[in-house]
């Protein structure tokens, strides 16, 4: 990769919540080499003039499902490991697109999944992968319907989202097995959700003790938990086992909302998906049994995200998106822009997430050292969230880890 000047830009920075103007940054390889407010010279550095635009961080979304090809988990299930692969290819090149260089896969991708986009095979965001999530019999990550006695594949591949285990032993051989396939975090169903066939929304699943001997390992490991939760039992009995992140938590409430907060958890809602279930979940194929969960889901889902702002939460940016709904991912911004300021969510798809992933100072800045993860935008996002709304029109670069996926300028 060549060097490169970025020069003559306006610079978000991300942890003063500012634009600094007339910067310039120099990147080498993979990394930010020097960010000066002064011109900079590096002997044969390819100049890019970006005549004042905004330059910042590439994005990260907490909570995405690459694998999740269509809205009917079902139906992956059933698929080839090697289709999966080739139409997930097709939703990170457009997540990429969108701006979005790292993401926290939250169930379904794997290790080579994730190796092809490292190596360059694949053009897509870094993906932080969790394997499968660890889910009780007959709870959220178990998608067989009552008449199925076994999974359609004996064994947990690429696509398929849960692995089942219950009780002590079961629970840590299946946390040090995603761990063993190399999982940066382990991801656990702690109550029901909409999309799955056999639970109530609002059940609690796995015990205490169950939770905290996956924390266990998580943490031996030298990484942590998060926690699909949607209600306020699920969130604090997932807190008080040592979850770091809380995913959803559209029934929140004040108790769990204070604990989260002594424990500094984050807290990763979800918005765009209720949103979208609700306008597009039946064309989408998401199935008509599982409506109903969802949109009682949607109703509460701002009112979660603003008590939680007010609470003062750590609070990333997250989407959860399936099937044909994957193209609203930047919509996220606009439904947050109800609640919380433009630099609060753009700080929660940077900074948040960079402490989130525990990749503080790699990513979600512009610093010596970070990864050159780089979006030129049109505009000023501080101003103007809608900017990142439509990245189409407003995003002229995107480079990730020193390397350009898109450039439109003149």
């Amino acid at each position: 990769m060549e060097a490169m000047v970025f020069s003559n830009c306006r610079l978000l920075d991300t942890t003063r919540g500012e634009l600094l103007p007339e910067h310039h940054v120099l990147v080498e390889g993979p990394y930010i080499k020097e960010v000066s407010d002064r011109p900079l010279k590096a002997g044969r550095a390819a100049n890019i003039d970006l005549a004042g635009r905004t330059l910042m961080p590439g994005l990260s979304d907490a909570h995405v499902h690459v694998t999740a090809v269509e809205a009917d988990f079902a139906k992956i299930a059933r698929m080839s490991p090697a289709y999966i692969t080739a139409r997930a290819a097709q939703i990170l090149r457009a997540m990429l697109n969108r701006g979005f260089t790292t993401v926290r896969d939250a169930a379904g991708a794997d290790w080579g999944l994730a190796q092809a986009v490292q190596e360059g095979l694949l053009p897509g965001p870094r993906i932080l992968y969790c394997g499968h999530a660890l889910s009780k019999t007959g709870g959220h990550g178990d998608a067989r319907t009552r008449g199925e006695a076994q999974f359609p594949q004996p064994f947990p591949t690429v696509g398929t989202l849960g692995r089942i285990c219950d009780g002590l032993t079961e629970v840590r051989r299946a946390a040090r097995e995603e761990l063993r396939l190399g999982a940066q975090q382990i991801k656990i169903m702690a109550s029901g959700g909409a999309a799955s066939p056999n639970d109530l929304v609002d059940s609690a699943q796995f015990s205490l003790e169950e939770m905290q001997a996956i924390v266990a390992e998580a943490e031996d490991a030298q990484t942590y938990v998060m926690a699909h939760a949607c209600t306020s039992r699920a969130i604090v009995r997932a807190l008080k086992a040592g979850v770091r992140s809380i995913e959803h938590g559209n029934l929140i409430d004040q108790e769990a909302l204070h604990l989260l907060v002594a424990k500094g958890a984050f807290f990763v809602p979800t918005l765009v998906t209720y949103e979208m279930l609700s306008r597009e979940g039946k064309e989408s194929g998401f199935p008509v049994e599982f409506q109903g969960k969802a949109n009682e889901l949607q109703k509460h889902a701002l009112a979660a995200l603003e008590a939680a702002h007010r609470q003062g939460a750590q609070i990333a940016f997250g989407t959860d998106l399936i099937g044909p709904m994957h193209r609203h991912q930047s919509l996220e911004f606009g439904l947050r822009r109800e609640v919380q300021q433009p630099l609060d969510i753009i700080q929660g798809a940077t900074i948040c997430c960079a402490q989130l992933f525990n990749l503080t100072g790699r990513i979600g800045v512009i610093a010596p050292g970070a990864y050159a993860d780089l979006i030129v935008v049109d505009g000023n996002p501080l101003a103007d969230l809608g900017l990142l709304q439509d990245p189409e029109t407003h995003l002229s670069l995107i480079l990730k880890a020193g390397k350009i996926f898109k450039n439109r300028l003149s």
